[in-house]
């Protein structure tokens, strides 16, 4: 099934004539092909730039309420990149908002035409979601090695509006492409002073396969259940992800033990060329074991020995200082820490720009509500621990 306005010079403005329209007419045309979810979730497992917020299955559980367009593009070489799709509606039909988280994304991130190609699609979503129906596009790009991040900047000159960010928005990327003594170099003393540490302690490290799921949730619930923080993570997705065929970019699960115990886990996207740390587990032995930093230094040299990928995305920490450290200390000298930029919007009609707004910032402040009141919870119980 195709979208309408199927074709769209790359680079080339939909609503400009004149200099914009002989410069895409020099390049190739965009087609724009609707897939289904199977179908999308297969056709980018093996894009450069495919990344888990951009899989339908993914998607689908983590958004429930959203209607989901995958939309391939492709010129006659064949794909070149592709964009999931979400739509959200506003209450009383007052505007829809066209949202693309971490993408559009490349097949090949190294092809010369790069910027121009991610330049044609995102003018494709402009003349399909903004021009022809009404809609705000939002677009949340990628954290790049800078904070500086090119993909915003292109995006507010074309003349989109920086609109709101997350409320912790630092990242922690690691090289994986390095050797086991270039690696060991570059993380941080004390990363590697308790990684030694580890080594001595008697574990083991297991590549779990997509039948061992309730292992990994066992280990993730009691360590919930220790914790008792607020989980308001995607965990809900894992079932779909992990019931994602053969051919597509289905994660992977790693596992630590220790006497036959299994003290850590972890579920790492593994798909493109950027691998993505989405869920870890420990239990209460992990701790002094140093069960981490066993288990991520496995997954570097996994990733860099069965994969692809030339970095490791760790996420942020959600304001956890020790968190900060130990992904910090892991990236060291070898990779980089960079804020997540903020979503961009752009609208052609007033009133989707206006609802759009109001919608984003009315979210933000009851997001901000949440938070306050989840830490004065967090400090009542530890001041009743203490009793």
């Amino acid at each position: 099934m195709s979208l309408s306005a199927n074709s769209l010079p790359v680079g080339a403005n939909a609503r400009s004539g004149g200099r914009d329209a002989a410069r895409g007419a020099a390049t190739p045309a965009l087609r724009k092909t609707l897939l289904g979810p199977e179908a999308w979730d297969r056709a980018i497992a093996d894009f450069d730039g495919v990344c888990q917020e951009q899989l339908y299955a993914y998607a689908s559980t983590r958004w429930p309420g959203l209607t989901l367009e995958p939309v391939l593009f492709s010129h006659e070489n064949g794909p070149v990149g592709g964009a999931l799709v979400m739509l959200q509606r506003l209450p009383l039909g007052l505007a829809t908002i066209a949202l693309v988280k971490w993408g559009p994304f490349l097949a090949d991130n190294t092809r010369p035409d790069a910027d121009t190609v991610m330049d044609g699609m995102v003018e494709a979503l402009i003349a399909e979601y903004a021009d022809k129906r009404g809609m705000m596009v939002s677009i949340m790009p990628k954290v790049e090695p800078t904070d500086d991040n090119a993909r915003l900047a292109a995006l507010l000159a074309r003349g989109f509006t920086p609109g709101v960010g997350v409320k912790f928005p630092k990242r922690y990327v690691v090289d994986v492409r390095l050797d086991d003594d270039a690696r060991l170099a570059a993380f941080a003393q004390k990363w590697r002073y308790h990684l030694r540490k580890s080594f001595k302690a008697g574990l083991g490290f297991e590549e779990g396969g997509a039948d061992e799921l309730e292992r990994f949730m066992v280990l993730y619930k009691a360590m919930s259940d220790r914790k008792q923080f607020p989980d308001y993570s995607a965990i809900d997705s894992v079932d779909a992800l992990m019931a994602m065929p053969d051919g597509t970019a289905r994660p992977e699960m790693f596992f630590v033990t220790h006497e036959g115990e299994t003290v850590a886990g972890a579920m790492i996207f593994t798909a493109g060329d950027t691998a993505t740390y989405l869920y870890g587990a420990t239990n209460d032995a992990a701790l002094d074991l140093r069960a981490g930093y066993f288990l991520h230094w496995n997954i570097i040299r996994w990733l860099r020995d069965n994969t692809r990928a030339k970095l490791y995305d760790l996420g942020g920490t959600d304001g956890f200082q020790g968190l900060h450290q130990f992904k910090s200390g892991m990236v060291g000298s070898a990779g980089y820490m960079a804020d997540l930029p903020p979503v961009a919007n752009y609208a052609t009609s007033m009133r989707a720009r206006l609802f759009g707004t109001l919608a984003y910032e009315a979210r933000s402040k009851a997001t901000r509500t949440r938070d306050s009141i989840n830490a004065a919870r967090l400090a009542l119980m530890r001041r009743l621990r203490r009793a």
